[in-house]
């Protein structure tokens, strides 16, 4: 099932177009999307050093995400309705960005660890939140968000390179992993 079809059709509404073609707005857009994922990558980096224990040792891990998550979540919603009006903007070239799919495996990703840890763990929070070292399974959902930010942050920029885009020849395998079908290439 390819969301080829629907993303050239929403390229060719109107929205799209004049977004797209937007001296300001779509830059605009795009560094309200960075400001605000510094925002809410440096709140959850603050968050994640505690649960890993290598930071704010000495604050109850319950205080550190009762002061931070207000901001979370402001910068979360930002950065979300940003980044789907970067994706409105230019929704093909998007979608067959092999580092634009990688970003969303990881972005799924993300929020299934953060769903976890608050469904799990963080449930038990009362227990252990005064203690220098966290559980094992808060560390390691601290880890995992590190690491996902990381490959978040780095592949969201790599979206800007065109090296794979289906406008050039590319091998078989990059054909595959970005979608790019020959009719609809531009």
């Amino acid at each position: 099932m390819s969301l080829l079809p629907f993303c050239d059709w929403l390229a060719g509404t109107s929205g799209s177009i004049a977004l797209h073609e937007s001296l300001f707005m779509y830059p605009l857009i795009e560094s309200m999307h960075v400001l605000t994922l510094c925002l809410f990558v440096g709140m959850t980096m603050m968050m994640d050093l505690r649960l890993t224990g290598l930071a704010l040792k000495r604050v109850p891990v319950s205080d550190v995400v009762a002061r931070l998550q207000p901001w979370i979540f402001l910068g979360f919603i930002v950065m979300v309705i940003s980044g789907v009006l970067l994706f409105y903007a230019i929704p093909v070239r998007s979608y067959q960005n092999i580092f634009f799919r990688v970003k969303v495996v990881f972005l799924i990703l993300a929020g299934l660890n953060a769903l976890m840890f608050h469904s799990g763990v963080f449930k038990t929070v009362s227990s252990w939140a005064k203690d220098a070292e966290p559980p094992s399974r808060a560390k390691l959902a601290g880890v995992a968000s590190l690491v996902l930010w990381a490959g978040i942050i780095i592949t969201g920029r790599m979206i800007a390179y065109n090296w794979f885009d289906c406008d050039k020849p590319q091998p078989g395998w990059v054909q595959v992993a970005t979608g790019c079908s020959y009719d609809a290439q531009r």
